[in-house]
């Protein structure tokens, strides 16, 4: 059995996926791009200022799911370019905190949707 999970506080799904999916005991959240919930206006700037919006947007919908960032136990980072690793990882470094952040892959890719320089999606605990 799965379960959709939407947020009105994180970007609306602009094609056919949900925002995340509870199922098998986990929630499912699709990548996130820094894109503004209230307006739906991507966010023009650097990679650390993306990688902030893309974890807001993460965290409001695992809240909907009744959950946190604290509980993600993976994320995959994608960057359009390796150079952008370290303002991501700071960033990223400041949300993940305690003895067991999760499990992560970062990958460089050809391109993202919007321009976008990160995405990231990430499987948590309800």
């Amino acid at each position: 059995m799965k379960q959709k999970i939407s947020s009105p506080h994180a970007p609306a799904a602009i094609g056919p996926y949900s925002q995340a999916v509870l199922a098998g005991g986990l929630v499912h959240c699709s990548g996130q791009i820094a894109l503004d919930p209230a307006s739906g206006q991507f966010l023009q700037g650097d990679v650390a200022a993306q990688t902030e919006r893309v974890l807001q947007n993460l965290a409001a919908v695992l809240a909907a799911a009744g959950t946190d960032l604290s509980k993600v136990v993976k994320c995959n980072v994608y960057l359009t370019t390796m150079e952008h690793f370290g303002p991501m990882n700071e960033v990223y470094g400041r949300h993940f905190v305690g003895d067991c952040p999760p499990a992560r892959a970062t990958v460089a890719v050809a391109g993202l949707p919007r321009g976008a320089l990160v995405e990231i999606d990430c499987v948590a605990l309800p």
